[in-house]
């Protein structure tokens, strides 16, 4: 089995230690002898959507979304879409999530997003949403929890299609007054976890790499156990830090 992934931006969409994502996903898996192919698409590349099972965005301060937001529509977003439908993971962290979306309104900018998700994201009037956050999510079969860090202006509100990814414990989550965090559709999770947030959430990781692996061997693979006594501590440390708040 090989993990064949390729990261969207990671010059530019990479802040909040968010390559710590990828790292994390080559160990679990080299740990476990799965072949691990890296791939990048930056601006002005496309990429074949049948030659990726993984794409990760991470997220990125206002002025590197507005470079990146008109070349993801132009140069990736059928290549993405295809992707998606198709089953494959994308999991995009903050300023990657927020490009998700319908569009993100910032004053009287509209930068327009790839409309994978129904949502929108608008500057409001207010404070960033800064902090621990913890959420429960339901992703295989039964309530987890998912500890990270959030730090964002915009105020993301899912429409009518949207699910979120999970209910918000402690923190403020989309948009701090509806309870939700992230969006989830088929195997794409939009986020505003960072800090990074796999490391945090091994869990979370192993259940990635298991969809993905899944979209070609046409059923989700049995991950062999690790010794993940670190992992159990960071996370900790981090449900520790949110429950504080």
């Amino acid at each position: 089995m090989k993990l064949r992934l390729c990261a969207l931006y990671p010059e530019q969409m990479n802040i909040y230690a968010d390559r710590g994502n990828i790292m994390l996903l080559r160990s679990r898996c080299e740990w476990r002898g799965i072949g691990f192919e890296y791939a990048a698409a930056g601006p002005g590349e496309s990429f074949d959507p049948r030659a990726h099972d993984f794409l990760y965005m991470g997220g990125g301060q206002d002025r590197d979304q507005r470079i990146v937001a008109a070349d993801l529509v132009r140069t990736k977003r059928q290549a993405m879409a295809e992707a998606v439908d198709d089953g494959a993971v994308l999991l995009a962290v903050c300023g990657g999530y927020q490009l998700l979306g319908h569009s993100y309104q910032l004053g009287d900018e509209r930068i327009e997003g790839l409309g994978l998700a129904d949502l929108e994201t608008v500057r409001e009037p207010g404070p960033r949403l800064i902090g621990n956050v913890e959420i429960e999510v339901d992703l295989d079969g039964g309530p987890r929890r998912l500890a990270g860090f959030e730090n964002h202006g915009g105020r993301t509100h899912l429409g009518g299609d949207a699910t979120p990814l999970g209910r918000v414990i402690k923190g403020f989550g989309n948009n701090g007054s509806d309870g939700h965090e992230g969006v989830r559709r088929r195997n794409m999770v939009g986020t505003y976890l960072h800090g990074p947030l796999l490391p945090k959430n091994s869990w979370l990781a192993d259940r990635l790499i298991q969809l993905a692996l899944g979209r070609r061997e046409g059923t989700e693979p049995e991950l062999e156990p690790l010794d993940d006594a670190l992992e159990a501590a960071a996370h900790e440390s981090a449900h520790r830090a949110a429950m504080r708040g």
